[in-house]
Parts: structure tokens; C-alpha cells; sequence
């Protein structure tokens, strides 16, 4: 037999009302020197108030690991549907939402 350790299965459970997903089509990131704070947002045409939808704190090794698997998924999603077309100026003034503290 061999001394080696199997690697320990995750189990991860999905519930109904998380799985359904939550549209965002702005995200307001924050940091401090501990944790990265990203506030996803839905702004819907011709309404002057949206409201933040979804707050994920991550830990600084978190974020960068999020930030690579984010990078590796996009690179396979344009070579399969072809290059992700981006704004030369972001849509929504950079001076909106909250600014966040941790």
C-alpha cells in the first residue's frame, strides 16, 4: 500500500435561488491592505439610481488568483467565439458608486 495521501475531495453545494445568478453589468472594485472589495452592479437605461447587487470580499491571494483564472477563461472563450470587443472609454463615469473602506 502506499503511504501517499489521496487528494481530498470538495464537495460544494449550489442552492436553487444562487445558482439562478444575479445579472451585473458594472463592477466597483475597492482594496485595502488585507482584502479586495468588488460590488457588482446592474445599471438599466434612463434609471438614475442602481443599487449594488452583490458584495465578494476576497483576500489579497484570493483576488490574484481570481484574477488569473478570470484572464485564462477569457483567452479560451475569444479563441473559441473570437476577440471580446472593448470600450475605449468606460461607459458609466468612474466617479459613480460607492467608494468603499474595509
Amino acid at each position: 500500500m502506499s503511504d501517499q495521501k489521496k487528494p481530498q475531495q470538495l464537495n460544494i453545494e449550489l442552492d436553487a435561488d444562487v445558482a439562478q445568478g444575479i445579472y451585473s453589468n458594472l463592477a466597483i472594485i475597492n482594496h485595502s491592505n488585507s482584502e479586495f472589495v468588488v460590488d457588482f452592479v446592474s445599471i438599466m437605461p434612463g434609471m438614475p439610481k442602481s443599487k449594488v447587487k452583490s458584495r465578494i470580499i476576497l483576500t489579497p491571494q484570493h483576488a490574484k488568483r481570481v484574477l488569473k483564472a478570470l484572464a485564462d477563461n477569457v483567452e479560451r472563450f475569444e479563441k473559441q467565439h473570437g476577440k471580446i470587443k472593448d470600450f475605449e472609454h468606460p461607459p458609466v463615469p468612474m466617479s459613480f458608486g460607492p467608494t468603499g473602506e474595509a
